[in-house]
């Protein structure tokens, strides 16, 4: 199937535990490089940096990247995104994909996979990724975020609780669930229609997203819907920590990613 879409990266310079993230040195090249590449390999008809900061503008500019300076006010990546698609002059049916500027070893075919799984419908104007929890103790890390499904595969609800909550056997921390039905972790890469940003950012944040603490429960406020792909597996951690810097540079160098 040949979908065109995009792919814009947000990519700030503060960051309260790792100042200058994008531009730090992974194998040779800073980690912004590692995450553009990720996404021309995904086969993006565009890929464009997103930023409010003028140092990673002019090294992203100087590897022969795109990139574009946004307003330093936004309060989340889809404003910024959603200034960018309109400075670029996008249509209101174009497919762009967020990636995080943090994320060097996410998959190529995940990118792809969430642009083809939002143009294969009309109902969702946002599509999204999940994968099966593994580990039972994942389901109640609140740093781990859940999604139920309904049976269309359109989110139902997000939360950081264990959801849906196993009533015969989650009676302490730690119980393993007795039902087969899968629980998902949530993998926060969207794929959004232009016309959808713009909806979004007129719309007011909610009383939900305020409590857990999730920008997506604003879509499910205002009864949108959100599609969610399933993929084999969670990719590996980004890279908030010195440690993750040094723990995706291992995997980097030991794969030749």
């Amino acid at each position: 199937m040949n979908t065109p879409f995009k792919v814009v990266i947000p990519a700030r310079y503060g960051s309260t535990r790792l100042p200058g993230k994008p531009l730090l040195d992974i194998a040779g090249k800073p980690m912004i490089a590692h995450v553009c590449e990720r996404a021309i390999e995904a086969k993006a008809d565009e890929v464009v940096v997103a930023t409010d900061d003028q140092r990673i503008f002019e090294q992203v500019d100087a590897l022969g990247l795109k990139v574009v300076m946004t307003d330093a006010n936004h309060q989340s990546g889809t404003e910024r995104i959603t200034e960018v698609a309109v400075k670029m002059g996008w249509g209101d049916n174009d497919i762009i994909v967020n990636l995080q500027g943090d994320e060097p070893l996410i998959p190529a075919a995940y990118i792809r996979n969430v642009a083809l799984a939002l143009a294969s419908q009309n109902l969702a104007g946002i599509a999204t990724l999940a994968a099966k929890i593994i580990d039972a103790e994942e389901i109640f890390n609140p740093n781990a975020v859940k999604v139920v499904l309904n049976h269309a595969n359109y989110a139902m609800y997000f939360s950081r609780a264990p959801i849906p909550w196993d009533r015969s056997s989650f009676t302490t921390k730690g119980s393993e669930p007795t039902h087969n039905m899968p629980y998902l972790r949530h993998i926060g890469m969207y794929a959004y229609r232009v016309k959808f940003l713009k909806d979004y950012c007129a719309w007011q944040p909610s009383e939900l997203e305020a409590v857990e603490s999730l920008e997506q429960l604003r879509i499910l406020w205002y009864g949108q819907q959100i599609l969610v792909k399933t993929v084999a597996k969670a990719p590996e951690a980004g890279v908030d920590t010195q440690t993750d810097l040094e723990r995706v540079e291992r995997i980097i160098i030991q794969s030749q990613f």
